[in-house]
């Protein structure tokens, strides 16, 4: 009997592959790609969904602010984009791996036929271990950034909807705090980690609070929504610290980190 072959998509956010002055954070991306290679190596499939095109190719713009013009977000995504996607080959080229970009947006999974396409996509790469990079197409999807109800808040939604459309049996949300705690951890210093989460509802959601970091847009909110659509399609979530790479290590070993929200059979 060999190990089981696990399907694995992992997000990553801006606030982890950022520094504070907005650079692309390289000890964070390089530790990211080692643990998804070497998980990878260990018979098991990595889909990975990485934010921060806006914010890194504003940096490289030399923007003294995030940008708030539509045509600048627009433009600003194209430059990190392709920032992004450079470190990203390089990194996984040291560990001799292959990646693909692919980019969407909302419509591509409303489009029955462009689903579809999209799924067969995912499928093709992963039988020839390749591992798709998964982001928003932000230089055309003006609706995703402008809109205060995005439907892939700052892709956590995003990788909810990658984990059901490529069925992975676990979506890993790597966040800036450890996981699901009862209150801000970063407001009370008495708020407790929540390891186990085996049904979403309206008290839940009333924990989850606004929003993220000043560099990211996604909070505890959009990371519970993902959860909820995910584990309704039998995928089990779990959210942890994007600092600690090697916890990904466990979550394939089955042993506890962060906040796992069980999947519903």
């Amino acid at each position: 009997m060999g190990i089981k072959r696990n399907r694995i998509v992992v997000k990553v956010g801006t606030s982890t592959l950022t520094n504070e002055h907005g650079n692309s954070n390289l000890r964070a991306m390089e530790s990211l790609v080692l643990a998804i290679s070497d998980i990878q190596n260990m018979n098991n499939e990595v889909i990975l969904v990485s934010s921060g095109a806006i914010a890194v190719g504003a940096n490289k713009m030399h923007l003294p602010e995030k940008p708030k013009e539509m045509r600048m977000k627009q433009a600003a995504a194209a430059v990190g984009q392709c920032e992004n996607m450079f470190l990203y080959d390089k990194f996984f080229g040291y560990y001799n791996k292959t990646v693909a970009q692919i980019l969407f947006n909302a419509e591509d999974i409303t489009h029955e036929e462009k689903k579809e396409n999209l799924a067969n996509t995912f499928e093709t790469l992963l039988e020839q271990n390749i591992i798709p990079i998964v982001n928003e197409n932000d230089s055309v999807s003006y609706t995703e950034i402008e809109s205060e109800e995005k439907l892939f808040g700052d892709n956590d939604m995003l990788s909810a909807v990658v984990a059901i459309l490529c069925r992975a049996d676990k979506l890993v949300i790597l966040s800036d705090i450890d996981g699901f705690y009862n209150k801000d951890p970063r407001l009370y210093k008495d708020a407790k980690l929540i390891s186990r989460i085996e049904e979403i509802d309206e008290s839940t959601y009333a924990l989850a609070g606004g929003a993220g970091s000043r560099r990211g847009t996604g909070g505890m909110r959009t990371k519970l929504q993902a959860a909820d659509i995910a584990t309704a399609q039998g995928i089990d979530v779990i959210v942890t610290n994007g600092k600690n790479t090697d916890a990904l290590y466990d979550i394939v070993n089955g042993k506890k980190v962060g906040t796992l929200f069980v999947a519903k059979k």
